[in-house]
């Protein structure tokens, strides 16, 4: 991974466009092929990103400043415009074991992953923890009209984890193949979900899940309900 703090400016040009005026920030380039570009703070989600594969063009403007130009496989740019590099460090993070998750939210997963028409009827799994540039989504999806559905998992349901699946979505929103036959739309799916990240997630276009554990174990047909 390399890592790089800088006065930047930043443009976004694809689906849709987004542009960060200048600044220092944080510049990560990784080994899987993903550039992420954060600040200092307001949140540990990045400003903006590519997701991989990418390439990495280090180069000259016609005026002379420095800039990189990130291209995805769909031809997405990222425009980094470089006025100054404060800090240029690069490290081998080597093989990673992955999210340790508890006992009971991995048995969610699983069970979950059996029977993923507990979640929504006609739901049929397509793969478990599938790859994003900032981490797995629990499980990937389709529904009875082929859309696909990203399901996030916890134990307990919280605002930080409404927040970690709007990222997933945000990323796989961006891929072709998965939008081919509209936008990939989220379920959130937790034993408990508290009363302010129903909300959140709602006001996304989420949808809540609460998911009775014991039930899942215990019956050959479970249900879940949801609200």
């Amino acid at each position: 991974m390399r890592l790089v703090v800088a006065r930047c400016q930043v443009d976004y040009a694809g689906r849709l466009s987004a542009h960060l005026p200048m600044a220092t920030r944080v510049l990560m380039l990784k080994a899987d092929g993903s550039v992420l570009v954060h600040s200092d703070g307001g949140s540990y989600k990045p400003l903006n990103w590519m997701s991989p594969p990418c390439s990495v063009r280090e180069g000259k403007n016609d005026d002379g400043q420095v800039e990189w130009v990130v291209t995805s496989k769909t031809d997405d740019t990222l425009r980094i415009l470089i006025e100054e590099i404060l800090h240029d460090t690069s490290h081998e993070l080597g093989v990673d074991p992955g999210l340790q998750k508890d006992g009971v939210e991995k048995h969610l997963q699983e069970l979950l992953a059996e029977h993923p028409a507990t979640l929504a009827e006609g739901l049929t799994l397509v793969r478990r923890e599938y790859p994003t540039a900032i981490g797995p989504v629990d499980l990937m999806c389709r529904d009875a009209a082929g859309h696909s559905v990203a399901v996030e998992i916890k134990r307990r349901g919280e605002i930080d984890g409404v927040e970690q699946l709007t990222r997933y979505l945000e990323l796989l929103n961006r891929e072709p193949l998965l939008v081919a036959k509209g936008p990939v739309t989220g379920i959130f799916a937790a034993q408990e979900i508290k009363p302010q990240a129903r909300v959140l997630a709602e006001d996304r276009g989420i949808v809540c899940a609460l998911v009775d554990y014991d039930a899942l174990r215990g019956l050959d047909d479970p249900t879940e309900r949801l609200f």
